[in-house]
């Protein structure tokens, strides 16, 4: 007989059985399909920057990031700015000084009797109505002497808090008290603006906390009040230069300005954009607005041809309180001005399809704004209206705030249910891995989902939480130039492709710190010493090799594969034939065949494939077979051909 070519359609499909999707493509994992053909993905190293004004481990930042943004000064320096679920930080360049320029909340100056100590490394400080929240940040300074044997130098530092209640909280003294008690100390304070959450969670009420315990004479658990069902708010960080400087918010919170030094290597705290905020920065009152600035907003914009502040999700002229379904802007060129006048262009919008505006995305003709049910197009229309707004689909979703990417002028994103893309028009985006991701997803961690482009594959990345994870450990990827499929595992919380930096940038999900990485560098994971493999696979559905009543012998594998990329001396990959008698056949648990979900083999035989393999001599047989390439070793890059087997007809049974 003939060799049987082993060329699958490009691209992953799980919408029907494996053997329905013969001559296709099943599972993958770090693979990706370029010209048709599937290969690894590549690798991704350590960004190397050092963070400076703050003190997590070596060589990471305090939190989860989830935003990134990068733009170059006037002067050309390259940055990038960083939000994460405790800090805000400006990176000055690539690999450059990660600066703390998180927002100073609040000041208290000569507290006196301000510490307490017992006899160990905890430091109680008595401020009354603190207003901290457990895990904010403060930093100590002018400490007027020694606390109880701790030197007056190791209270002047910045610390992060554990609450006690209103009126106390708690540090970490790097040198243990020698005494109890509260000595008279003074000390200035300066506190951070509240950290958030870095997951979707609910608050506890009855039961908070220790039954009935008494914590620096305040209960806890039992009497507290109910807040069950109410809703934590995960930090989102959205962020827009106005010129040079940024413009940044969290999700819930005020609008803050960040100004470039006249020095370039000064990096101060963002401000508050407020009617009360006289600070100045080089003599400017940067920061002093009209009395109409919003006070909390769920995402802010810049309009890059017009020069509008625009804010979604914000409290209304004279009201405290978020109206989530309100757009508000600036005046022209003028974010400080937000009272509307026949003089000016300030002004409001309130959209009238969904309960809440959930993101907004800049086009090259419009802003699209997505609620939770409708999108909307946003144009500037000049005066006496300013802004339009017109529905361009209704009964849509989108996952979460940043689940939206434009590119090429087609804005693509991830509804709770089904892909989108925008043209002009709204259409579903056909994907061939839909019910496999919405199987497997926790929806009620979506606003964690965000989405990425990698514009030298002409892909984009969507990372989600697997439905029995709290954090990101998936992503799915659409290559819009192929339209393919394929998908993976990953723990990312953040992702930016800019044009300004050579590679796309990621911040892996680590727990309570983050590091920036560099992706498509190199062949391996280098953010540890010495650097890891990356587990790279793709596997092929079911096809037939017998020819019905017969089965097929598989004797010979001819395999065509390029190492191009390589930095290893053999590179090497693992090729894996599976054979089955029959789709159905159970060769895993009793009551699953696993037709359609997964795919279980009576046997398999894995192979050692380098780079100057010519054949391999195999011993199978089957009725179907799937086929498989996978690699797991240091240095390794791969791009799968057409492989070749020899096949005869055998027995029936």
């Amino acid at each position: 007989m003939p060799l049987q070519k082993l060329q699958f359609r490009p691209g992953v499909n799980r919408e029907s059985t494996t053997l329905a999707n013969e001559g296709g493509w099943f599972e993958s994992d770090k693979v990706r399909f370029r010209s048709g053909y599937p290969e690894k993905i590549g690798g991704w190293v350590n960004d190397g920057g050092k963070v400076v004004e703050s003190t997590p481990p070596t060589g990471t930042f305090w939190g989860v990031c989830r935003s990134m943004w990068n733009w170059i000064t006037l002067a050309g320096y390259n940055l990038l700015g960083m939000g994460t679920n405790l800090k805000f930080y400006i990176q000055n360049g690539p690999s450059g000084d990660i600066n703390d320029v998180t927002p100073i909340r609040s000041t208290v100056t000569g507290l006196a009797n301000a510490f307490t100590t017992d006899g160990t490394t905890t430091v109680v400080v008595n401020d009354t109505g603190h207003g901290c929240i457990d895990g904010d940040f403060v930093t100590i300074s002018n400490v007027s002497g020694p606390v109880n044997g701790i030197p007056a130098a190791s209270l002047d530092a910045e610390f992060q808090i554990t609450y006690i209640d209103s009126d106390h909280y708690s540090i970490t003294s790097p040198v243990t008290a020698t005494s109890s008690g509260t000595p008279a100390v003074s000390a200035d304070f300066e506190y951070q603006i509240n950290t958030g959450t870095d997951v979707f969670s609910y608050g506890v009420g009855w039961g908070a906390g220790g039954w009935g315990g008494v914590n620096y004479g305040a209960y806890t658990g039992w009497g507290e009040a109910a807040s069950t069902g109410v809703a934590l708010q995960l930090r989102l960080w959205s962020q827009a230069n106005f010129g040079q400087n940024l413009l940044l918010n969290y999700r819930g919170g005020p609008l803050y300005y960040w100004v470039v030094d006249a020095s370039p290597n000064t990096f101060e705290r963002a401000q508050q954009l407020s009617p009360t905020n006289t600070n100045t920065q080089n003599g400017i009152q940067w920061w002093l607005t009209d009395a109409d600035c919003p006070t909390v907003c769920n995402y802010v914009m810049v309009s890059d041809a017009q020069r509008f502040v625009l804010a979604f999700g914000v409290n209304d002229y004279g009201a405290n309180s978020i109206d989530p379904m309100l757009v508000r802007w600036s005046d022209q060129e003028d974010l400080a001005v937000w009272s509307p006048s026949i003089t000016n262009q300030a002004g409001s919008y309130r959209l009238s399809r969904g309960s809440q505006i959930v993101t907004a995305i800049q086009t090259r003709q419009e802003i699209l704004v997505l609620t939770d049910a409708a999108i909307y197009s946003m144009q500037y229309l000049g005066a006496p209206y300013v802004w339009g707004f017109q529905i361009m689909g209704d009964n849509i979703s989108v996952m979460g705030p940043n689940a939206a990417v434009t590119v090429n002028n087609i804005t693509y994103w991830m509804g709770v249910d089904k892909f989108y893309s925008y043209s002009g028009r709204v259409e579903t985006l056909p994907c061939t891995l839909r019910q496999y991701i919405y199987d497997d997803i926790n929806v009620q961690q979506g606003y964690q989902v965000f989405a990425g482009t990698n514009e030298g594959y002409n892909e984009i990345w969507w990372f989600y939480c697997s439905a029995s994870s709290t954090t990101i450990d998936k992503y799915v990827i659409y290559n819009y130039l192929e339209r393919t499929w394929y998908y993976g595992t990953m723990a990312r919380s953040s992702w930016l492709d800019s044009p300004l930096r050579e590679q796309p940038m990621a911040t892996p999900y680590a727990g309570t710190n983050g590091q920036l990485v560099y992706h498509e560098t190199g062949n391996d994971d280098g953010t540890v010493d010495p650097p890891l493999p990356i587990d790279a696979y793709v596997q092929s559905s079911d096809f037939d090799i017998g020819d019905g009543h017969n089965f097929g012998f598989v004797w010979r594998l001819i395999p065509d594969i390029t190492f191009d990329g390589s930095d290893v001396n053999k590179p090497q990959v693992n090729f894996t034939v599976r054979p089955r008698q029959f789709p159905g056949t159970n060769y895993g648990t009793s009551d699953n065949p696993a037709v359609k979900s997964t795919q279980n083999f009576s046997g398999q035989r894995s192979y050692n494939v380098q780079q100057f393999t010519e054949q391999v001599y195999v011993r199978m047989r089957g009725r179907q077979m799937a086929f498989r390439v996978e690699s797991s070793e240091l240095g390794v890059s791969w791009q799968l051909g057409t492989p070749r087997i020899d096949v005869r007809p055998d027995g029936r049974r």
